[in-house]
């Protein structure tokens, strides 16, 4: 029903209830219509800078102007060939925060120090890590727990520093062990205090974990979040890898986007990164985007 007609009629009604109860009416309709109107998603819009790994090296500001113009105000990341400190001004002039950045395994162990430094020039808070070094697509217990052992080792070094380790998960720790998997025994065994976790809700579904349960598993561990989806029908495996083909425009693949966007909310996740590893992201992002402007609490 249109909503300006049943405003009408229940003024129509004014004889019979009177004024007092007209006002009541009008209120709790509007009430009523501001919460079903209430967008489910209500962070800040953040978008991972590997989204645009083709278009970064050739030209950094245009990419950042593009993501701009998308609606994006904050960034994981950096990109192009240029310095942290030109990064910087070129996000702060468009209005972009960067509140975490990437970092590889080898740089967190070798050179702590140099990323701390880069985190500090771009503003960041958090420094995520998404692959830990294994053989053969199978990671081992061996590898979990010595990935155990230096992240605990890490993560304490980047606290004494003011910044938030996070592991972004990636799918290969869905070993079976013990009565769960390497995912559960890397989150059993890091301190709390210095390790936490990111979650691409993509590479978690991909392994053969569900999203929303993990996050009521271990609630606020899990800080950031990338947001993606998986086409549907996709072979999965515990390999950690897949083709573009099956990163698809968030809402038309297997995920279920609403569940797990309410469960985050609770756990207090505050930053969000929609990712798109796929071949057609100028295409997909704005899908993604408008997707998920659609959904409503």
């Amino acid at each position: 029903m249109n909503f300006n007609y049943f405003v009408m009629k229940q003024l129509l009604k004014v004889k019979k209830v009177g004024a007092f109860g007209i006002i009541i009416n009008v209120v709790m309709i509007f009430c009523g219509t501001a919460n079903a109107q209430k967008p489910l998603y209500q962070a800040p819009w953040g978008i991972e800078s590997y989204t645009f790994r083709k278009s970064f090296p050739i030209d950094a500001v245009k990419t950042l102007d593009t993501i701009r113009n998308m609606g994006f105000t904050e960034i994981e990341g950096s990109g192009g060939n240029i310095s942290p400190q030109e990064f910087r001004k070129l996000c702060d002039e468009r209005g972009i925060t960067i509140p975490s950045i990437g970092a590889s395994y080898d740089q967190l162990m070798q050179h702590p120090d140099s990323v701390v430094y880069k985190a500090k020039i771009l503003g960041a808070s958090y420094v995520m890590c998404a692959w830990i070094p294994h053989d053969n697509g199978v990671l081992s217990f061996e590898n979990a727990k010595k990935a155990v052992a230096d992240f605990n080792k890490t993560g304490k070094f980047l606290e004494e520093n003011g910044l938030t380790f996070c592991y972004h998960a990636h799918g290969y720790e869905f070993q079976p062990y013990e009565n769960g998997t390497l995912l559960d025994y890397i989150f059993n065994n890091t301190d709390p205090r210095y390790v936490s976790f990111e979650m691409d809700i993509f590479w978690i579904w991909f392994g053969g974990g569900d999203p929303v349960e993990l996050l009521k598993k271990y609630g606020n561990r899990w800080k950031l979040m990338h947001l993606k989806d998986l086409k549907k029908g996709a072979k999965k495996d515990l390999t950690g890898l897949t083709t573009p083909e099956n990163d698809v425009s968030i809402g038309t693949g297997e995920l279920d986007i609403p569940a797990i966007l309410k469960e985050a909310k609770k756990t207090g996740i505050k930053h969000y990164f929609i990712e798109d590893e796929s071949d057609h992201v100028v295409l997909q992002v704005p899908q993604s985007i408008a997707y998920l402007k659609s959904l409503k609490e």
